[in-house]
């Protein structure tokens, strides 16, 4: 990448920003990533290959423009459950009513509709609840056949063409990746995207399989956001790279009041396994409409990062809304004043995991206590893979951590990690030459000057994954 002045960002919690019809221009996407984007999420949910992959080459245009690594992930669908179509359109169902969900294409009226899901008819039973439209609708399943559901709407409202099943009571029999998901993953991974979004998953098998497909060339970001995802947690997390809390669909089949416990539970179990953690959807809503958040957004914004996420998202904000710069620029800025208070770091160095038993995990912590004991300008991380920058990533440190890598991709998806400021450099050979890489990149970012300390920590051999084993300490000069 080319020299240029240095761009840092003065906090630690990442951002992600969507990319959709309100912000497809090389200008505005420049104008987000200097807001304070570190990532740009790809919906594919929406858009052609063809306007994705223009998105993709506007970003790695300004990536080089930049000379900062940017990190893309691709959000694929998944296996989204639709009702089938009305006659006219939409109906209105009314609170007490029979209604019938069955497989036959003809389109719907009052009475009954298209459910072309034989899968949800074979797994619900009887008290069984539906949810449709995310969840404006309730309905109970009251009689079951082969080829059709009885049920009595316990919620009633307007129902319209193709909107959303939901189904919190059961784990059903469907793949996390539709045939859809796999065209999408076959054109993503040829891109060379640091991240897959990971839809709809329900157990560590649908994670088992989209890492097959992925064969490491992309981290698989699974996205929570069904109750029994949350029963399987332990499991899912063992498989995952990374984890995003999408409290959408979340929200939806979830009682309100369990979502910010679950937030709470994800991150936790996450930051013990020094895995990255996305928490996403609504956070800034208003703001698709309105050019400043409510207070309550703030909050909801300042409890991620308080809670100790890695990375903050939105969505329609950025994707569609009328102030993308300035949802980017105000989370950019609730995130930077968080951090800066006292209580924030009290609760960052209590909640910190126990190191795990093993000499990486514990010249990692051994790195954040020194660079805390003699008040270092940054922590200076070599790494070919990222396992280096995740492990000090997990330990929180008070002062930067400056990671350097010579794998492009590695310092694409480490723009996702909590605290990191990728870098590129060529190939270490010896610890003199290490030492003097960390020192010339902290003073060339603006980390340290003259007499400044910086913790530099890497494995020895080079070039060997998973050997973080020494640790220095380098005064600048």
């Amino acid at each position: 990448m080319p020299s240029r002045p240095p761009l840092r960002r003065r906090r630690r919690t990442k951002i992600i920003a969507t990319l959709g019809p309100a912000s497809s221009s090389a200008e505005v996407i420049e104008r987000l990533f200097r807001a304070g984007a570190d990532v740009f999420r790809l919906n594919f949910s929406h858009g052609t290959h063809e306007d994705h992959a223009a998105r993709i080459a506007t970003i790695r245009a300004l990536e080089e423009k930049v000379g900062r690594p940017i990190g893309i992930l691709a959000d694929v669908q998944g296996p989204k459950l639709r009702v089938g179509k009305f006659q006219a359109g939409r109906v209105q169902l009314q609170t007490g009513q029979s209604f019938r969900l069955d497989l036959s294409p003809t389109p719907g009226d009052v009475r009954r509709v298209q459910l072309p899901h034989p899968e949800i008819i074979a797994a619900a039973g009887i008290g069984t609840t539906l949810l449709l439209d995310d969840g404006k609708l309730r309905l109970r399943v009251t009689h079951k056949r082969e080829d059709h559901l009885e049920t009595q709407v316990l919620v009633g409202g307007a129902l319209s063409d193709r909107k959303g099943v939901n189904v919190p009571d059961v784990v059903l029999p469907i793949p996390a990746l539709t045939e859809k998901d796999r065209a999408d993953l076959d054109f993503v991974l040829a891109q060379g995207v640091e991240y897959i979004g990971l839809s709809f998953v329900q157990r560590a098998e649908d994670v088992v399989e989209a890492k097959a497909i992925a064969a490491g060339r992309a981290w698989i970001m699974v996205k929570m956001e069904k109750p029994q995802a949350v029963e399987n947690l332990d499991a899912i997390l063992a498989e995952a790279d990374c984890v995003m809390v999408a409290r959408g669909d979340l929200g939806v089949e979830c009682p309100p009041e369990e979502v910010p416990l679950i937030q709470k539970q994800i991150v936790r179990a996450c930051r013990l396994l020094g895995k990255p953690v996305v928490v996403a959807t609504q956070m800034l809503e208003s703001m698709i409409t309105a050019p400043s958040p409510t207070r309550a957004e703030a909050q909801d914004v300042a409890t991620a990062v308080f809670d100790g996420a890695d990375c903050v998202m939105l969505s329609a904000e950025t994707a569609a809304g009328q102030f993308p710069f300035e949802a980017v620029n105000i989370m950019d800025r609730i995130i930077a004043r968080v951090e800066q208070d006292p209580d924030w770091r009290k609760l960052t160095d209590a909640n910190r995991p126990a190191p795990e038993r093993n000499s990486a995990s514990a010249i990692a912590a051994a790195a954040r206590q020194v660079a805390q004991t003699i008040d270092a300008e940054a922590i200076a991380t070599f790494t070919s893979t990222g396992s280096t920058m995740l492990r000090v990533a997990r330990e929180r440190p008070s002062c930067p951590i400056i990671g350097l890598t010579a794998s492009l991709q590695t310092a694409r998806r480490m723009a996702v990690v909590w605290g990191v400021h990728p870098m590129m450099t060529v190939e270490l050979h010896s610890m003199t030459d290490m030492v003097a890489k960390a020192i010339r990149a902290a003073s060339q970012e603006g980390f340290a000057t003259t007499g400044d300390e910086v913790v530099v920590t890497a494995g020895v051999p080079f070039g060997t994954p998973g050997t973080t084993n020494a640790l220095r300490v380098a005064i600048v000069k």
